[in-house]
């Protein structure tokens, strides 16, 4: 549904009418627009609008224009520029795209006042000009043919749209633009539910009325995630058994799970349709990531945040969107398994592609396990290569899909003999390079190369140790096929390794000159700088082979970071300490600000240099219980 969106975007941006060229008339005196515009606040001052000034008098009428809308905004911000001078310069997207004929229609010159006035919601100017000319309640202000309540509803201009509605009959307020829309579909893209109640107030069958592409308010509202007012203009709509399933679709696509929800109640047969594309709504929750809403994709920092501020509320509701996601899929899974038939089961989760698989590929664990847990028959699906979700996982470095395998007990020995069409096993697949989307959640080559490490391993760990030395149709085992797929992450390792080492280097003779200008012998800073030196030498002249990734050079580097802290640690303590006994009991007032800015570059530096050294632990240790049973399926 959401090429309706972008078609309609495309058609008229954002359903709001492109802005046009603003014709010009005769030339006559010499007033400025702005002065017009502000003659308009004093209802003594009511007149016929003059014409432009004839500093105009040599325009020709044959050349592109200023689009009006932006000019009269420039001319609002800016309040002393005359507006003879702005429209003098024509825009060049305007001289090349818009039509001579589309710039000499003086029809529109009378409403530049209302229009303004509409824009920026000043409502006594409004109210001034149409005490002089009432029929502009209803007139088409705009190229796009909109009118001032257009205008003010897509601005979000609330008082105005109150006002101006007083002024309006019911009839006036179902005009629409040239695409169709009315003042209330710019209402329901806005997002205002005020505007959009005293609307419907004054006219209840406003949001039966189609606009561009037949969406309703309603629709456009949801397609744009405005929950408030998609609430309200859900019960003021009748809809059609058309427009379910593409409301459902967008409500999910917006992530207005609760609206779905009300919709599948409401609709269970609809759990059964489909999307023009042949997708269900069990397909499109296949591709939203629950994860995501749940809280266990945030950073480490999130994580503490919400430990050390437990009544910190969650971002955007995420805990009760993950609940509302989770429970809208399991009735439509319950749906679905009402066919009591393993054939319409399977054919209505395959086509047009198979959701098992979007959702192994996305790492939708959660959506996985509420399949699973009710029809487990699922984990012997396979896709149109061979492979099963397991292979899908390997493929695509999902470990939380991945380690669903440890829960299958001895059928994981027969879900990992599975081969592909290229006769490629599981461990073949591991041995590929991962996806670049992928890689980029490591820092640095050297660590991407070491989590390539751990997945081969780690599935060399499971499968038999035939296909260890088995070739595929290539005739290329999986150790081979390893080494031809990372041997440019390898190098580039091997660059980041000795580059990071280097510059480190270059900090521990800083601090060796540091305690030399001081001429302080601190112990432990001396040991762990003469340590971390040590590290980074061994780093240095490893022979960096693939095996050295996994253990050898992580923890070489992880023993270097950790001196180089311990050392800058205790050479600010000791550059402290040597401050007050140089000083002594002189220099009360000065002694703590020295030595607080002088330690500043030092800690900011190791501050810097910290989320490498937790990387590396993490890749070193943490991450080896990455692949490990959770149980997701048998509790």
């Amino acid at each position: 549904m959401m090429t309706e969106v972008e078609s309609a975007h495309e058609t008229h941006g954002s359903f709001v009418s492109k802005p046009t060229g603003h014709p010009l008339p005769p030339p006559d005196h010499g007033t400025p627009v702005i002065a017009l515009f502000n003659s308009f606040r004093q209802p003594q001052n009511l007149q016929p609008i003059p014409a432009i000034p004839p500093k105009l008098g040599k325009w020709d009428q044959s050349a592109p224009a200023q689009v009006h809308t932006n000019v009269f905004t420039e001319v609002l911000r800016k309040d002393q520029q005359d507006a003879t001078k702005i429209l003098e310069t024509p825009s060049k997207d305007v001289a090349n795209n818009v039509p001579n004929s589309a710039l000499t229609n003086t029809n529109l010159v009378p409403y530049v006042i209302l229009h303004l006035a509409a824009l920026s919601g000043d409502w006594d100017i409004a109210r001034n000009f149409l005490q002089s000319k009432p029929q502009a309640v209803r007139a088409k202000i705009t190229k796009g043919s909109e009118t001032a309540l257009h205008i003010a509803a897509g601005a979000k201009r609330t008082t105005f749209v109150e006002e101006l509605v007083k002024w309006m009959t019911s009839n006036d307020l179902e005009l629409k633009n040239d695409v169709g829309n009315t003042a209330l579909h710019f209402a329901a893209v806005s997002g205002i539910k005020r505007i959009a109640e005293v609307m419907v107030d004054k006219n209840p069958t406003l949001p039966q009325i189609r606009g561009i592409k037949e969406l309703t308010p309603l629709h456009m509202a949801t397609l744009l995630g405005h929950r408030e007012i998609v609430w309200y203009l859900y019960d003021k709509t009748i809809l059609m058994d058309r427009d379910h399933m593409g409301l459902l679709v967008s409500a999910i696509t917006a992530d207005l799970y609760d609206v779905a929800l009300d919709i599948i109640q409401k609709n269970p047969q609809i759990a059964f349709a489909r999307e023009e594309n042949g997708e269900t709504p069990l397909h499109v929750m296949a591709r939203k990531p629950l994860a995501c809403y749940s809280g266990s994709q945030l950073g480490f920092w999130q994580r503490c945040k919400g430990s050390l501020l437990p009544h910190t509320k969650a971002p955007y509701g995420k805990k009760l969107m993950y609940m509302q996601a989770t429970q809208l899929v399991k009735q439509l899974w319950e749906k679905i398994l009402t066919l009591n038939s393993d054939s319409a089961i399977s054919d209505l989760i395959r086509t047009p592609s198979s959701l098992l698989f979007t959702a192994a590929e996305l790492g939708n664990i959660d959506f996985l396990i509420i399949l699973l847990r009710s029809y487990p028959g699922l984990i012997w699906h396979v896709d149109e290569q061979n492979r099963s979700i397991f292979h899908t996982a390997v493929i695509h470095r999902q470990e939380k899909v991945f380690n669903l395998i440890y829960e299958l007990g001895g059928l994981k020995e027969l879900i990992v003999s599975y081969k592909d069409n290229d006769n490629n096993n599981m461990l073949h697949l591991a041995a590929k390079l991962a996806p670049v989307i992928r890689l980029n959640d490591d820092t640095g080559a050297a660590l991407k190369l070491r989590r390539e490490l751990l997945w081969f391993k780690e599935v060399e760990k499971i499968v038999q140790p035939l296909y260890k030395e088995m070739r595929n149709s290539v005739g290329k085992t999986p150790q081979i096929l390893f080494t031809e797929e990372h041997k440019e992450l390898l190098r580039e390792g091997e660059v980041w390794m000795k580059g990071t080492a280097s510059s480190c280097m270059v900090v521990q003779r800083s601090l060796r000159l540091a305690f030399i200008v001081f001429a302080i012998s601190d112990a432990v800073s001396l040991i762990s700088s003469a340590a971390s030196i040590l590290s980074f030498l061994s780093v240095l002249t490893s022979r960096y082979a693939e095996g050295d990734f996994l253990h050898s050079l992580p923890n070489r580097l992880i023993v270097g970071l950790a001196t180089l802290f311990i050392s800058i640690t205790a050479m600010m303590i000791t550059f402290v300490a040597t401050v007050f006994i140089v000083l002594g009991s002189e220099f009360h007032g000065i002694k703590v600000p020295i030595a607080l800015v002088a330690g500043v570059p030092v800690g900011f530096y190791a501050l810097l240099q910290f989320p490498l050294l937790a990387d590396m632990i993490n890749h070193a240790y943490i991450s080896r219980v990455s692949f490990r049973p959770c149980n997701h399926l048998l509790h």
